[in-house]
């Protein structure tokens, strides 16, 4: 018996009834010849490692732009801190931690330079709008590989799809990534407005800390502790704990999300990409090769908008120059 069906086997007597087992997936779009070793959602999880897409997000803002020290978040931090809390979760809950994983690693592959900011000028630029969620599915499927894409399986697509906003994900995975990915940013988010100093713990009021803890781990585990608690056929909070966490972000967009302090450099930022994108709508020529098939198949703007997400945010600023 190969490796990877002893892990099948393992996954069906050890997981969860809720969980997804590996052996169910709903397969690739592309059907291929499976591994000896690894299941199909652990050899997802090395193609997104591996992928191009994934190496950028080293360069890419979290929430402050360029900010002078080396402990700030970037969407490469900001993704490996959702994938160690949601596969805490997934373990507490015996679900798939493979497929937690793939998901979690791959949810962000599709964020723009300089963060929302970069994501909210895309929407207003291209036509039909633009979301970085559904720009993560589309670099998996047709972007990564010289325009092949990933094949990943439907499991893993669909969690990236859809680990914000709209409908939750098929799989309880899935969902765990969607509340892993709040507890992570909102919490470092926190720490690294601290470090810039927007805020200080003490800022926080006393109605938040009082449920959550007066520290980044206190927080985490209080929201880790209440989601396993509260989960059975879906991924939940209980409504107090939702309660709090809403007014925490509340808090943080009045403290931190809106302060020019933080912000002051995201109209720069819009306007490098703005004139970025008036500049290769104007020449689409110039766009690299690899983007001219997708200008002859579904048009310039995608093909800019393309070209333009997939950028870090140093990058961006080179070509702007």
């Amino acid at each position: 018996m190969e490796l990877r069906q002893q892990q099948e086997q393992l996954e069906a007597v050890t997981l969860s009834p809720h969980a997804c087992r590996s052996a169910q997936t709903r397969g690739r779009a592309r059907p291929e010849t499976e591994c000896g070793i690894r299941t199909c959602f652990q050899r997802d999880t090395d193609r997104i490692v591996y992928s191009k897409a994934f190496r950028r997000l080293k360069h890419k803002t979290q929430v402050f732009l360029q900010p002078l020290g080396d402990h700030y978040r970037t969407r490469m931090t900001h993704t490996l801190e959702v994938s160690r809390i949601a596969r805490t979760i997934a373990r507490a809950l015996a679900l798939n931690e493979d497929l937690t994983e793939a998901i979690a690693l791959g949810h962000d592959l599709g964020h723009t330079p300089f963060g929302h900011a970069g994501e909210r000028l895309l929407n207003e630029l291209m036509p039909g709008g633009f979301a970085h969620f559904r720009q993560s599915l589309r670099v998996v499927e047709r972007l990564e590989k010289e325009g092949a894409g990933l094949n990943l399986t439907w499991e893993v697509r669909n969690g990236i799809e859809r680990h914000t906003g709209g409908e939750d994900a098929a799989t309880l995975e899935g969902q765990v990534v969607r509340l892993a990915d709040k507890i992570a940013y909102i919490n470092h988010d926190i720490e690294d407005a601290i470090r810039a100093g927007v805020l200080t713990e003490e800022d926080i009021p006393f109605d938040i800390k009082y449920v959550l803890g007066r520290t980044k781990s206190d927080r985490i585990t209080a929201l880790v502790m209440n989601i396993v608690e509260n989960s059975a056929d879906d991924i939940t909070m209980s409504p107090e704990m939702q309660k709090t966490y809403e007014r925490l972000i509340s808090f943080m967009f009045e403290a931190v999300y809106r302060n020019p302090k933080a912000k002051g450099e995201e109209g720069k930022a819009q306007e490098t990409l703005r004139r970025l994108f008036d500049h290769y709508r104007r020449d689409p020529d110039a766009l690299p090769a690899d983007f001219q098939e997708i200008r002859l198949e579904e048009g310039v703007d995608r093909a800019v908008c393309d070209y333009i997400a997939g950028m870090t945010d140093p990058f961006a600023i080179e070509q702007f120059s």
